[in-house]
């Protein structure tokens, strides 16, 4: 297993503007095959309810251990109170639902890329699916939800080479976002 390095590039108060980011940057993004993950701690059954509605066959545990509930053991999740939500593979087109669904919830979305582009009058080449990932944190600053906040971030994986520092520039500068300085590792 090797890691990304996951550069925040913009940082708002506002859900709809940091949505309206991400759909540009994948709209620059090569999306073939795309697919998007899920990551959260519920505490509300609302949200629950939720989040079940956009995420049919949800996994997930308890936050105390899988021993006290899981999606794996059959467990009722509503009965399990708080969980944490790790869910895969799933369509591009669960991401916004998703988002509304978590409401103030802490949680992250990331988008599993199948490449950035080649950007020629940037001299950036084709970075291939092992480091094109985009992830936008909702209600937390950081990528595994240890920050809460009231904003939302969005970060850009790439393989932290020579080189990896332009394309989250040149990215950043598609969204009227800059790099804030803040890296974080990754598992990919």
């Amino acid at each position: 297993m090797s890691n990304s390095a996951a550069a925040a590039i913009f940082v708002t108060a506002e859900l709809d503007k940091a949505i309206r980011a991400v759909r540009v940057l994948l709209a620059v993004a090569d999306v073939t095959g795309a697919e998007v993950d899920f990551e959260a701690t519920i505490h509300t059954p609302d949200v629950l309810s939720r989040v079940q509605a956009v995420l049919p066959g949800l996994e997930w545990w308890a936050v105390e251990g899988k021993e006290h509930g899981s999606s794996e053991a059959g467990d009722e999740p509503a009965e399990c109170l708080p969980i944490r939500v790790f869910d895969w593979c799933r369509p591009l087109d669960r991401a916004e639902p998703f988002i509304s669904a978590v409401a103030d919830t802490a949680a992250a979305i990331r988008w599993d890329l199948n490449a950035w582009p080649e950007v020629p009058e940037a001299n950036l080449e084709v970075v291939s699916q092992k480091y094109a990932y985009l992830t936008l944190t909702v209600n937390s600053r950081d990528l595994y939800q240890y920050e809460p906040s009231q904003d939302h971030t969005i970060h850009v994986h790439t393989d932290g080479a020579d080189g990896s520092d332009r394309r989250v520039e040149w990215l950043a500068g598609r969204i009227g976002g800059r790099t804030t300085g803040r890296v974080e590792s990754a598992p990919i």
